[in-house]
């Protein structure tokens, strides 16, 4: 008998390891399950109905967090895209808009997904509400982009707002100063997922309220909620019924992300007769841009591949220039009817993103969450475009602020395009130090903006302040050690130069 306990013992193990994961995870599921059931019985009775939506759409995601194992790719199925998946801007450009393009822009809708608080820089409330250009926000721009186009075609594209619980009640109140605007403006909510205690795996919400000291409870899952919530909110299906065919999805901070008429033609006249379901934009990577998303070919089709899902291994191998050249700018193209069938069948497939974070009173929580790129490998006939940098102008920062400011751009109906005084393509290099990362610091910091226009690199550190009309060229590199001060005076004229020290201006 001790012969047989020991070899049922082994073929335990050896069978067990898995049977046991099943057991857990089941236990794991079925944890959760009465925790977000306690969770729902809390809600007002006009609160069930889209609680229910939103836990529900957790409760998959959770499912799918405890099947997966490790990094979801096989680096060894990586392989690089066929050519002709990856098209450059220039070849579609060069067919030429039709004369009908009316027509054509009367299909599509403008997405911007606005879920985000201006809290990196400083801010509270929607980072689209930050001034961004001579009194303008990110909303004011966008708005006034699509008012444009509206106005010069005789076209009605409406502005579609992914609002998260975060940004909502502010994004709101502000759109009615848009009400004479000629633009339909419409938004739906992301969903609202609970963040879960990392050493329980169960959520640490007790009840749906989100406001007070329950803030902390909630997130809003990724931008790859787009596909569902959109899905869910009823208004798929009225832009649908409207006529309107392709959908064009950006990041409100992304300045450059503005609608093109050579992509929208080409999505809608595609040249081999065969339409598109989904386009992203790519542009080549710089040695800024390493950890961005890149496009591959994986068990024949296109994929995004994220910094997160590759093997430790293979993290160098990614991040180089060379063998991987672009990377996704988060501008996509997509169908309507795509979306509406994908949904329908639950066939859209998006890696989960296991983003850790540490909470006020320091405890840690994850959050699950997807990216709307990811989605590229469900749809049909997929197709990347290169397009030029100058498509991808994001806002993360103070320091990405002050170009945007700057003399470098010239701000023309919404869009900003850098100016032709600028000798190359490309933009400078700006550092800014801590005593800059805050919106209003910042702003203090600058008397005026300076010229930029000729520099490479600026690097400031410490405690610095900029009087008006300074002229920054070349390498520009400032450092104010600690307990000292750096005023640069008005009309300063920096040109490869490296302050630093301690540099008071004094009012006479």
């Amino acid at each position: 008998s001790f012969v047989f306990i020991e070899d049922f013992s082994k073929a335990m193990s050896q069978a067990g390891s898995s049977q046991f994961q099943e057991v857990i995870r089941q236990e794991l599921e079925y944890s959760m399950k009465v925790e977000l059931d306690k969770i729902l019985a809390t809600a007002h009775s006009n609160e069930i109905e889209h609680t229910k939506k939103d836990l529900e759409g957790f409760k998959k995601l959770f499912h799918r967090f405890l099947q997966e194992k490790g990094p979801s790719v096989d680096w060894g199925k990586i392989q690089r895209p066929p050519e002709d998946s990856i098209q450059p801007y220039e070849k579609i450009k060069a067919r030429g808009l039709p004369d009908n393009i009316a027509s054509v822009l009367n299909k599509l809708v403008v997405v911007k997904l606005n879920g985000g608080l201006g809290t990196s820089m400083g801010c509270k409330g929607p980072k689209s509400l930050i001034g961004v250009r001579n009194e303008n926000t990110f909303l004011d721009l966008t708005v006034q982009q699509i008012e444009h186009l509206n106005k010069s075609y005789n076209t009605d594209v409406p502005l579609v707002l992914m609002n998260s619980f975060n940004t909502d009640d502010d994004t709101k109140k502000i759109l009615q100063k848009y009400s004479h605007s000629r633009v339909k403006i419409y938004t739906f909510n992301q969903s609202r997922y609970p963040r879960i205690n990392k050493e329980t795996l169960l959520p640490i919400a007790k009840d749906v309220s989100y406001s007070g000291e329950n803030t902390e409870c909630w997130y809003p899952p990724g931008h790859g909620d787009i596909y569902a919530s959109f899905y869910n909110s009823g208004l798929l299906d009225n832009l649908i019924a409207e006529g309107k065919e392709y959908i064009f999805v950006s990041n409100i901070d992304n300045l450059g992300a503005t609608v093109d008429l050579y992509i929208l033609n080409h999505l809608m006249n595609p040249p081999n007769g065969k339409r598109c379901e989904f386009v992203m934009e790519v542009t080549n990577k710089t040695r800024a841009d390493v950890k961005g998303g890149t496009l591959t070919q994986y068990e024949n089709k296109l994929r995004l591949v994220e910094i997160a899902q590759v093997p430790k291994a293979h993290v160098d191998e990614f991040k180089s220039v060379s063998k991987f050249k672009i990377f996704n700018t988060n501008n996509l193209w997509i169908a309507l009817s795509a979306i509406k069938r994908l949904q329908e069948k639950n066939a859209i497939d998006m890696e989960i993103i296991v983003n850790p974070k540490t909470l006020d009173g320091g405890l840690n929580v994850i959050q699950l969450e997807t990216a709307v790129g990811a989605a590229i490998k469900s749809f049909e006939n997929s197709l990347g475009i290169n397009v030029p940098r100058s498509r991808f102008l994001p806002v993360k920062t103070t320091s990405d602020l002050l170009l945007v400011m700057s003399n470098l751009y010239s701000l023309n109906a919404g869009s900003l395009t850098m100016s032709e005084k600028r000798e190359f393509p490309t933009v400078p290099l700006v550092k800014l130090g801590s005593s800059f990362t805050k919106v209003q610091d910042y702003l203090r910091r600058f008397e005026s903006i300076p010229d930029m226009l000729e520099l490479d690199h600026l690097t400031v550190s410490g405690d610095v302040t900029f009087g008006k009309n300074v002229s920054l060229k070349g390498t520009v590199i400032i450092i104010a050690n600690h307990g000292d001060r750096i005023d640069i005076p008005a009309g300063a004229l920096l040109e490869n130069k490296i302050v630093s020290g301690n540099l008071r201006i004094l009012d006479h």
